[in-house]
């Protein structure tokens, strides 16, 4: 997967601050995803006590969601943990595993946030803006802004508001399971992701996309991952 434009990653935190400003000017949230026939998940891994991070792709094949393609990249970062600065750490592991990527996903759904974030532009949202493509943040945890909790049932939502404005959705996708946090990161709009979101969710409460990734992810970082996978009929 070809990615042409990428910054630089090896910022101080000011700086990395001061771009995503620049960046958060860049983001769509709106456009037609067209029609969907390949859905990516990314998730990163870190080996314990140490700043080695182990990025992955899983692309699958939509709607049936069988794994089409997955790549991994490991990297050491001198990036800090930071909160709301979580790109700068794990970037460039993802970076890599996209391009090592033969397959072109038309959307890709990140476990993190995306506009839901304290600038405006969580990991889905940057990743989105570099990858230029429809992104999807599904957080575990709100990181800024309050919702309600959704009614039990499955496919239950209730609005994230931050200073009255909607930036996200806590989607319940299993009955009776606790919500997930689901923003637009780029070239989406919120109600195409939460489609997205519960329509490739199979009993389970993440999503397959990310579900995969995040088993992936471990597996990789405990050695037991292939760098990439190919199936037929992606």
């Amino acid at each position: 997967m070809e990615i042409r434009d990428v910054h630089a990653f090896d910022l101080t935190p000011a700086e990395a601050i001061r771009l995503q400003g620049e960046l958060r000017a860049r983001v769509r949230l709106s456009g037609d995803i067209g029609e969907v026939s390949l859905v990516a998940g990314a998730d990163a891994s870190y080996t314990k006590g140490s700043d080695e991070i182990h990025a992955v792709v899983v692309v699958l094949r939509y709607p049936d969601l069988a794994v089409v393609e997955r790549a991994s990249a490991s990297a050491v970062t001198a990036f800090p943990y930071i909160p709301g600065l979580l790109t700068f750490r794990e970037g460039p592991a993802l970076i890599e595993a996209f391009r090592r990527l033969r397959s072109e996903p038309d959307v890709v759904v990140f476990d993190g946030q995306g506009i839901a974030h304290p600038r405006g532009l969580g990991i889905a949202s940057h990743m989105g803006v570099l990858l230029d493509r429809p992104t999807v943040g599904v957080a575990k945890n709100l990181l800024v802004g309050t919702a309600a909790e959704p009614a039990a049932g499955r496919g239950s939502t209730a609005p994230i508001l931050r200073d009255g404005e909607t930036i996200g959705m806590a989607v319940r996708t299993k009955e009776r399971v606790k919500p997930v946090y689901v923003s637009a990161g780029h070239r989406i709009a919120l109600s195409t992701a939460v489609d997205l979101v519960l329509a490739t969710a199979r009993g389970y409460r993440l999503p397959e996309p990310t579900r995969q990734a995040h088993l992936y992810a471990n597996a990789v970082r405990r050695g037991e991952g292939q760098t990439t996978l190919s199936t037929s009929g992606g």
